[in-house]
């Protein structure tokens, strides 16, 4: 466990301008699968008594989520904090981290949708991608090694991926999901 912030309150989801912040719950490379609960309480994901561990290749970035922010059921989510992906060096767990957003990751994980929000460290040189189509012109193949992660890390067939959304489907995402947060017994917690 990691103490002593509440992950899912205490920091803006929106620290300045079109900044979104991330904690980050799993560093890139990384294969123990941590998160942050509706509690707030960063732990080690457990399943039947046991530490989840990703049996494939390590993470291909920084996992986390966007404080202040639940996928709420409301807006076809489930009803846990938004996920973020931020592409790029391993930064340490627990780490907040101001990001720009590139847009969205489409997923179903077991006929649910599981849309996550990918987006880049405002410090970082993808930085100047504003979309996941500028990623691919000047990064060649990132959104490739996303779409073959996720599709394979649960083994075959367990998640889908049917593409890639736009910056502005990802702050509209964050909005909502910031909404559902503020409006869910989360907030009162």
């Amino acid at each position: 466990m990691i103490a002593p912030h509440d992950f899912l309150r205490d920091f803006p989801a929106r620290p300045t301008g079109d900044l979104v912040n991330a904690v980050i719950e799993i560093p890139t490379g990384a294969t123990d699968k941590w998160e942050v609960g509706l509690d707030g309480v960063m732990r080690w994901d457990m399943k039947n008594g046991q530490p989840r561990r990703v049996r494939y290749l390590g993470y291909p970035a920084n996992y986390g989520i966007v404080p202040r922010a639940v996928l709420g059921t409301e807006i076809g989510g489930d009803g846990d904090p938004l996920d973020i992906l931020v592409l790029g060096p391993a930064r340490p767990r627990g780490s907040i981290v101001p990001v720009v957003l590139l847009g969205t990751i489409r997923l179903v994980d077991d006929g649910e949708k599981d849309d996550k929000i990918l987006a880049v460290a405002a410090d970082s040189p993808m930085a100047e991608c504003r979309t996941p189509a500028a990623l691919d012109a000047a990064f060649p193949g990132i959104t490739a090694i996303l779409r073959t992660w996720f599709q394979n890390y649960k083994g075959p067939g367990a998640l889908t991926c049917s593409g890639f959304g736009t910056a502005d489907e990802a702050a509209e995402l964050v909005t909502a999901a910031c909404r559902s947060f503020e409006e869910s017994a989360a907030a009162r917690q």
